[in-house]
């Protein structure tokens, strides 16, 4: 499985969509541009998308609720360390409550992963940001090294997260 992301201006990524109406897409909204995923086997519709391939995935991609993206530069040499501890990962986050999907996304242009969660709202992401399983999660990792080696460094720059809402259709109630 793939996926591929465009971006540009809400009112842009809406014709995208509407273009090809039976292909998997989801428009999304964040602070300055809309992006439009685009889930598939196949080649993509876009002309020039960001590209990645789906290396782990729960549940189906919906289009509603609030999106995550954790982006992480990783090195070509820290690909491996990194994709091995994430296949491996104790899989806690989709027993939480408001989670709806989980990507974990491999680049092919380019050096930053993503990893995609979804959400109800962003009040699920937040209450799961501040529990057990998050800091479980993301506590410092023990692992043994010989003496005086130092652990690799797998990653090229810092991580950082981009946050995106499916904006409500018109004909929806609140």
């Amino acid at each position: 499985m793939y996926i591929y992301l465009t971006s540009g201006t809400a009112e842009f990524m809406e014709q995208v969509k509407n273009k090809y109406p039976n292909e998997h897409m989801i428009l999304i909204h964040g602070d300055g541009n809309s992006v439009l995923i685009h889930e598939t086997e196949s080649k993509s519709i876009f002309a020039t998308p960001r590209k990645f391939e789906v290396l782990d995935s729960v549940n189906d991609l919906e289009d509603r609720g609030f999106f995550v993206f954790n982006n992480i530069p990783v090195t070509d040499e820290g690909r491996p360390v990194f994709e091995h501890r994430f296949l491996n990962r104790k899989g806690t986050i989709e027993n939480e409550p408001g989670f709806i999907a989980f990507r974990l996304m491999r680049p092919l242009n380019s050096d930053t992963y993503i990893v995609l969660t979804q959400w109800n709202g962003q009040h699920s992401f937040e209450v799961w940001k501040s529990s057990n399983a998050f800091k479980t999660a993301h506590s410092e990792r023990k692992e043994s090294t010989d003496a005086g080696v130092r652990q690799q460094n797998i990653f090229s720059a810092a991580s950082y997260i981009s946050t995106f809402t499916v904006a409500k259709k018109e004909d929806e109630e609140e």
